[in-house]
């Protein structure tokens, strides 16, 4: 396997990778929405205000029954969806708490991925750390130390093993939330004395167990875009960092894979008639930097690289999926695909992009993104209208332009 890559600034998108068992499909509006909305109606319909007298509540319930009758009628189609989504059970896709929070991915099911790929990931994979190296490159770019720091899942392990002192770490947390990662990790500490002083922790990222402004870095590459709530997972980073502290990640972009969801899409076609969701239908991150702004960090930065890499044959790449724990956790996903259409996806993807060489070339498409947690002695933007010179004052003195 070899891999090459290549800058691309251009628009985001969000993703998640596959396996042959899991094959993607990216659709442009996720399948949930269209659900969710109409569950919203439904309880609309049926939820109570604060309880009224027993005559005015029995002319109210029988009300919502007679709309919810109408609408059954006129979209009865649509119910079955609905009823999966309307129960409070983690299993149906709603948040523990009852507080109807739709989610996407099982994270059960992620964390046993993760376990997985804890004993299947290669001591050194070319295509990650590549991606960890670019993202520790960022460090060299500060000035300022950061003496404690926290690195989240994914590829965590890459990073430990590339961070070569940089960013002048003396104290450094690895957080995963699969505990065979986590003793994975703790068993090549144990080979090694190199390296700041080393802590282990079995948390998730969307309940981050880290105390607030404790920080000084957060690093996760190749991990948050398992989040079912991204923007949550990141303003909980914000926070356990002290202020100027630096929010490093990488995650993966809408492009990648593009060439396993094509030829996945046109076998499904071919063999079943018809496609199904393999691929999250997450909403997708069209600007990484308003994501930043939007949880709270400043002076963000965003940037993105195209990596090719490639493989002998298709089954090698669902190898080095299952490897990264990138394989699907959807909840509406379908665990079963049938074997004709797995050979089939697989000679198609050989057909429309095999090489001269004959090996096969897959895209990863990875978002770099960079912000701060404020501080005073950041870098601020000036207040409009405090300008003391006008645009029309600089044309006069450099002259006009002559393009």
């Amino acid at each position: 396997m070899n891999f090459e890559f290549r800058t691309d600034i251009a628009g985001l998108s969000f993703l998640l990778c596959s396996s042959i068992r899991e094959f993607p499909l990216f659709f442009g509006k996720s399948p949930i929405t269209r659900p969710k909305k109409l569950l919203a109606r439904i309880v609309g319909f049926v939820a109570p205000s604060p309880p009224p007298p027993a005559l005015a509540m029995a002319s109210s319930v029988a009300a919502a029954a007679r709309r919810l009758l109408v609408h059954r009628h006129r979209h009865g189609h649509l119910l079955p969806k609905c009823r999966q989504l309307s129960s409070s059970s983690a299993a149906d896709g709603l948040d523990d708490g009852g507080g109807g929070r739709v989610k996407i991915f099982d994270r059960d099911l992620k964390r046993r991925h993760r376990d997985r790929a804890a004993w299947a990931m290669r001591e050194a994979d070319g295509f990650v750390d590549a991606v960890a190296e670019n993202l520790l490159d960022r460090l060299e770019d500060c000035r300022k130390a950061f003496p404690s720091a926290l690195c989240l899942g994914g590829s965590a392990g890459a990073v430990r093993r590339l961070l070569r002192g940089r960013g002048g770490i003396d104290k450094l947390i690895m957080m995963d939330m699969s505990s065979d990662m986590v003793r994975k990790w703790r068993e090549s500490e144990n080979t090694t004395e190199e390296g700041p002083e080393t802590h282990f922790v079995v948390g998730d990222e969307e309940f981050l167990p880290i105390k607030e402004s404790s920080q000084d870095l957060i690093i996760s590459c190749l991990g948050l875009h398992w989040t079912n709530d991204l923007p949550g997972a990141m303003i909980q980073c914000r926070l356990a960092l002290k202020p100027d502290g630096l929010f490093l990640a990488a995650i993966l972009g809408g492009e990648t894979l593009k060439e396993l969801r094509i030829a996945c899409t046109i076998a499904q076609m071919e063999r079943e008639g018809g496609i199904s969701p393999r691929m999250s239908p997450l909403a997708q991150v069209r600007d990484a930097g308003n994501l930043l702004t939007r949880a709270g960090f400043t002076l963000p930065g965003v940037d993105v690289d195209k990596y090719t890499v490639k493989y002998n044959s298709a089954l090698e790449l669902v190898e080095h999926l299952r490897a990264m724990g990138e394989t699907n956790a959807l909840f509406q996903r379908n665990p079963v695909l049938k074997r004709d259409t797995a050979l089939a996806t697989a000679a198609i993807y050989q057909s429309m992009f095999g090489l001269e060489d004959g090996s096969i070339p897959a895209t990863f498409q990875v978002i770099y993104m960079t912000g701060w947690r404020e501080h005073p002695s950041q870098q601020k933007a000036k207040s409009r209208g405090s300008a003391t010179i006008s645009f029309s004052d600089i044309q006069k003195q450099f002259g006009p332009n002559e393009n």
